[in-house]
């Protein structure tokens, strides 16, 4: 089995037309309840953007501590979304939609008593640790779980963007708690009087959401956060472990693990949401016409 999933791996690099994204397809799931909660995202980050910046740090007097938690939440929101971006429109991982043809097949030149799986939903051959997602509608490389947050699945290529992503998320919202917690504190001392430029009532509401908002996802991304690092530093995707899979590949366990999804040995790039991103390609791909569910040119 494990010959049979090399060879398939080859002929996808040296045959682009076989691969995923051998077409230049800039993925993207045409799926409803995953864009209006990726639009979610964006609104409740933008919104919490609004509150530190405008609530909190504009009015206040100290013009350091303002410069400084500012230019800290921004720099660390603005991570969080381009860390959203690249999980949403990266290809996690995606097999040759109907590749399981005669002359393929044939091309594997498998030897006698090798196995090889097909899908019968998407007609491809099916690697090992591949999953099929009803949502996206193609088999994933190392499917962890399909996310309508990012309206994408978390496999093989994008995993690393989504742990970046619920890194950022859980230390904006820590950060946030701790700053309404600050202003809160200043405000009753000052009994609201020149505490922020809207009226108190208005101020405390806007105040409440956010922390509300806050805790939730501070609660959601952290525990989604030590979940991903614990499959990574085990070799287990989340699908492999609640179908209680037993190994038949070799696992890179714990540094190899994480060297393996975030690429090298560790340093500040690991957590830079931006790397590997080629603008110029991008802005080509973005021309483009639409093709089953995702964007394709």
């Amino acid at each position: 089995m494990q010959s049979s999933n090399h060879r398939l791996r080859d002929m996808e690099q040296h045959h682009p037309l076989l691969s995923a994204g051998g077409n230049r397809t800039l993925w993207f799931i045409q799926d409803s309840c995953g864009m209006v909660c990726a639009t979610m995202t964006w609104f409740l980050v933008l919104y919490a953007e609004f509150v530190v910046n405008f609530v909190m740090l504009l009015p206040a007097k100290n013009f350091w501590y303002s410069l400084l938690n500012g230019a800290t939440f921004n720099s660390l929101a603005v991570l969080a979304l381009a860390s959203h971006l690249r999980t949403m429109l990266t290809d996690p991982g995606a097999v040759p939609k109907g590749n399981a043809t005669k002359e393929y097949m044939e091309s594997l030149q498998l030897k006698p008593g090798e196995v090889i799986y097909k899908c019968p939903k998407c007609c491809s051959i099916k690697p090992e640790r591949a999953h099929h997602c009803s949502i996206c509608k193609r088999c994933i490389r190392k499917m962890d779980h399909h996310c309508p947050w990012v309206n994408n699945c978390v496999g093989e290529k994008n995993q690393r963007f989504f742990v970046l992503f619920t890194m950022y998320i859980a230390l904006i919202s820590a950060h946030a708690l701790g700053l309404s917690g600050m202003h809160f504190f200043t405000c009753i001392k000052v009994q609201w009087n020149e505490c922020s430029d809207f009226s108190p009532g208005v101020s405390v509401l806007l105040l409440i959401f956010l922390c509300l908002e806050a805790i939730l996802f501070l609660t959601f991304t952290a525990v989604m956060f030590g979940t991903q690092i614990h499959s990574i530093c085990n070799d287990e995707t989340e699908i492999e472990r609640l179908k209680n899979e037993k190994p038949t590949w070799e696992r890179r366990m714990r540094w190899d693990g994480m060297k393996a999804v975030f690429g090298g040995p560790p340093s500040l790039l690991w957590c830079n949401p931006f790397t590997g991103l080629r603008l110029r390609r991008l802005m080509l791909l973005t021309h483009g016409r639409r093709a089953g569910s995702e964007f394709s040119v």
